[in-house]
């Protein structure tokens, strides 16, 4: 934020509800300050292991869409996902992340910042249990090997552009950013969230109808891709909550701040990749404003 410029009460209020929202977030089981990371881990991993709750990998209204396309398309005898895109998934017999397990990975990636890259695919294939093959945790399997010299990456192949308590980050990053970036993260949040919903009815209305048409494919194209993380956030939630949208634009924010120097430190990346068509949420790829990335249809 510009020193020099008094934040009015309106942009005081929005910085302060963003702040807010992040001290909402708590670990599962009463794992808190206190303790180091490690206790808090095994505190975590207690809970679960005692029945607590576990991470909701795959809400329930996404899974039935996901089975019923499944059901249309094999029903008409046509393999579904098709088989010709097992030759692009080199493991597809690799780990697939449980509830459990994403719940203990979650908490882990909070209070460290770190996201090994093998357990990222272990988790998207987690997140996908009806993909036989999955495309995008293929390519986060691979990307180690591709490229075993980025400075992005740790000892334990993580991504190394975070370190610390992420709520740490996120709660400096409602102070730091302009006013004007936290009010276009917001609305670009709540953006996202329409788009997810409206997505899911018409996907739903097709095959109500047994007529699987544009949303059906755009739905499946994305799950297969990062949008579709977002698809499962929106639809865990029936009700919007000015919480998570707050949480949901300081993640945008912090985005678009990793991709910014990223391309610094390795430039060149591929950011083309991003505007293949369901690799990511229109409003939020739009707000991202990656790196020379030309415009992308819907």
């Amino acid at each position: 934020m510009d020193s020099a410029k008094v934040p009015s009460r309106a942009d005081q209020q929005l910085i302060e509800h963003a702040r807010a929202a992040v001290d909402t977030v708590r670990l599962p089981g009463g794992a808190e300050s206190g303790q180091d990371v490690e206790g808090q881990l095994d505190a975590v991993d207690s809970y679960i292991g005692r029945g607590g709750q576990a991470a909701v990998m795959v809400p329930a209204r996404a899974r039935r869409v996901d089975e019923q396309i499944a059901a249309f398309f094999e029903s008409a005898g046509f393999p579904w996902p098709p088989a010709e895109l097992a030759q692009w998934d080199e493991s597809p017999g690799s780990e697939r992340m449980t509830p459990q397990g994403a719940a203990l990975f979650a908490a882990d990636a909070l209070l460290t910042g770190s996201v090994p890259l093998p357990r990222i695919a272990a988790l998207l294939r987690g997140m996908a249990p009806g993909l036989e093959v999955n495309l995008i945790a293929s390519l986060v399997e691979t990307t180690v090997r591709d490229v075993p010299d980025s400075p992005v990456l740790g000892a334990d192949d993580s991504l190394a552009m975070l370190a610390g308590d992420v709520r740490r980050i996120l709660h400096d990053l409602a102070g730091t950013a302009s006013p004007e970036d936290l009010g276009a993260a917001w609305h670009a949040a709540r953006d996202v969230r329409s788009w997810a919903l409206d997505l899911c009815a018409r996907v739903e209305g097709e095959l109500a109808a047994r007529a699987p048409g544009d949303a059906t494919m755009k739905w499946w194209i994305s799950r297969q891709l990062p949008a579709g993380l977002s698809l499962l956030d929106e639809l865990r939630t029936r009700h919007e909550r000015a919480a998570a949208t707050a949480l949901s634009a300081l993640g945008l924010l912090l985005q678009r701040e990793q991709f910014a120097e990223l391309e610094r430190v390795q430039p060149g990346c591929q950011w083309d990749l991003a505007q293949t068509p369901g690799f990511l949420p229109p409003p939020a790829r739009d707000f991202l404003a990656l790196p020379s990335a030309a415009p992308a249809s819907s």
